[in-house]
């Protein structure tokens, strides 16, 4: 409860949200971006040749151990239960993180698919654009007079002058 100000009593504010939920038992906060990261380490780790050749060591030391030392320092006898109990563990956390890190993946994936299909799309504008004012310059270069043109204008024209003059000067 907050004091309100102008009254100075305890009364709840409805116009911002709760800071911590009411109850016994409150649940820890984590950063989801830094657990998303931290489980692609992990698949990306799981993914590779070094964690299967250390997983194979560690299993054959596992099996070496209680096996060839004596009782004693035996520690899971040969059905191995522990070591299955372990695998079990490292594949049920393991599963989860991979499909964790893939669905990141994806939605990182889709985001890059639409940014390039945007700029598709902006590069197929701009070529149409460029396209149209190509097309206009064409028409319009085609009804501008060209230097040939003007020339062999001016020189009809001087031909007539002279033609004009001669029989001018002819009368």
């Amino acid at each position: 409860m907050e004091t309100s100000p102008i009254s100075g009593s305890n009364r709840v504010r409805f116009d911002q949200p709760r800071t911590a939920r009411p109850g016994l038992l409150s649940l820890p906060s984590y950063d989801p971006e830094a657990f998303g990261k931290l489980s692609e380490r992990i698949a990306r780790f799981l993914g590779t040749g070094r964690f299967i050749v250390w997983m194979t060591v560690v299993i054959i030391i596992w099996v070496a151990w209680n096996t060839l030392l004596p009782n004693g320092v035996r520690f899971d006898s040969y059905p191995f239960i522990f070591l299955t109990l372990v695998l079990s563990l490292q594949a049920s956390y393991a599963a989860p993180l991979i499909l964790l890190a893939q669905n990141r993946q994806d939605n990182r994936d889709r985001v890059n698919m639409e940014q390039d299909r945007a700029r598709s799309d902006r590069n197929i504008a701009d070529t149409e654009y460029l396209t149209r004012e190509v097309a206009a310059l064409r028409q319009g270069l085609g009804e501008v007079a060209t230097r040939d043109f003007i020339r062999s204008e001016l020189q009809s024209l001087l031909k007539e002058i002279e033609e004009r003059r001669e029989t001018s000067e002819a009368l």
